[in-house]
């Protein structure tokens, strides 16, 4: 198992944490996470509801609320730190401001194509920063449009692609078909952007590692997918049932409590699917029953707050602080298979003892691999 290498950016363990919101994954997860040698990733989504003020100054709030976070992790790791920032916030540029401001290592930036964040960077005066630009996509094609656009009108490129399949929790980047029928595997994703990819490391003499996520539960699963080309895998759901995730513990045992039935798809008021656990909550909205919106302030830029039948960042916000009868829980397709509630270290064991299993069955089945080439790693 290699180090995952970004830039300058050397994470001895190859797994980023998923970056989960609303606080679900905020500086506990995350400095966790960052302790063992992986990236540990702070949700910057909806970040400000816990602040006292958010409904009269959601802006200002999410501000806040993401500096002290990231300050909190600071000082709780000396290890690597992220923020995953989505495009679809009516804020994702003061949002991007704060976290290259307080230095974070990388930001993660998804739901949506960021195609003028360059611009914008240059234009806040944030051209010298040293944080990394990793982005979120669900196919090769648009890894391909983006890096394109940044290399064509600023001789850069992203330092990482993410590429998140359609097992993946929260909303998809896909059609909702395509969720409950998928026709290409996180497998053949990931081949086929790395063949994108490899364009661009050989046009700008840089490395670009290309990060699987979205239905990575084992050590098996990352086994199998480095043989892809990936070379590390973002992992949320498995890290959700532990004692430093930042959510309630009644969010926490709705994953442990899951079967798999339980696991659904939803319509999300923004207009995506979205993979959740079903409760009473789910069930009304299966339903058609609405909810009430009284929105303080537009968070997302694709919502019409004036006509969508719930509050999608209420919902999530109400789940992660215990209340599940008024919100509900974005997981994974294999959160079902979480059954108690363990600590990251753990969790990170485990992965790696299941990675080490998958590589001697394989050396078992095939004794063309050289055994001095295994290295067993069952810590971080």
């Amino acid at each position: 198992m290699n180090a995952l290498k970004i830039g300058d950016i050397v994470a001895s363990l190859p797994i980023i944490q998923g970056g989960m919101g609303v606080a679900i994954s905020l500086a506990g997860l995350a400095s966790a996470v960052a302790n063992k040698g992986g990236i540990g990733i702070i949700s910057a989504a909806g970040i400000g509801m816990r602040e006292p003020d958010y409904k009269k100054n959601f802006r200002e709030a999410n501000n806040r609320g993401l500096r002290k976070e990231i300050q909190k992790a600071r000082s709780l790791t000396d290890g690597i730190i992220g923020v995953n920032i989505m495009m679809a916030l009516t804020d994702h540029e003061d949002l991007i401001k704060v976290a290259i401001e307080e230095k974070v290592d990388l930001i993660i930036l998804g739901a949506g194509l960021p195609l003028r964040i360059p611009s914008f960077i240059i234009e806040a005066g944030l051209d010298n920063h040293k944080t990394k630009l990793v982005i979120k996509v669900s196919s090769a094609k648009a890894a391909k449009l983006i890096f394109q656009h940044w290399a064509n009108k600023h001789n850069y490129i992203p330092d990482a692609v993410v590429v998140e399949g359609p097992l993946a929790g929260g909303h998809l980047g896909f059609k909702k078909e395509e969720v409950l029928n998928p026709t290409k595997s996180l497998y053949t994703l990931i081949e086929e952007t790395v063949k994108e990819v490899k364009l661009f490391e050989t046009q700008f003499k840089k490395e670009i590692p290309v990060i699987a996520a979205g239905g990575i539960f084992t050590g098996k699963d990352m086994y199998d997918i480095f043989k892809a080309g990936a070379k590390g895998v973002k992992i949320g759901t498995r890290l959700v049932p532990t004692y430093e995730c930042d959510a309630s513990l009644a969010f926490k045992e709705t994953y442990i409590n899951s079967k798999e039935g339980d696991i659904a798809i939803i319509d999300s008021p923004v207009g995506l699917p979205g993979r959740v656990i079903k409760n009473e909550y789910v069930n009304q909205i299966l339903s058609g029953n609405t909810k009430p919106v009284n929105c303080p302030w537009k968070c997302l830029s694709s919502c019409n707050y004036k006509e969508v039948p719930y509050c999608i960042a209420l919902a999530l916000y109400n789940a992660a602080i215990g209340n599940m009868e008024e919100g509900f829980a974005f997981s994974g397709a294999k959160a079902y298979r979480t059954d108690k509630i363990r600590h990251v270290s753990e969790v990170i064991d485990s992965l790696l003892s299941e990675y080490d299993e998958a590589l001697l069955k394989e050396l078992e089945e095939n004794s063309t691999i050289d055994n001095s080439q295994v290295l067993f790693r069952k810590s971080a």
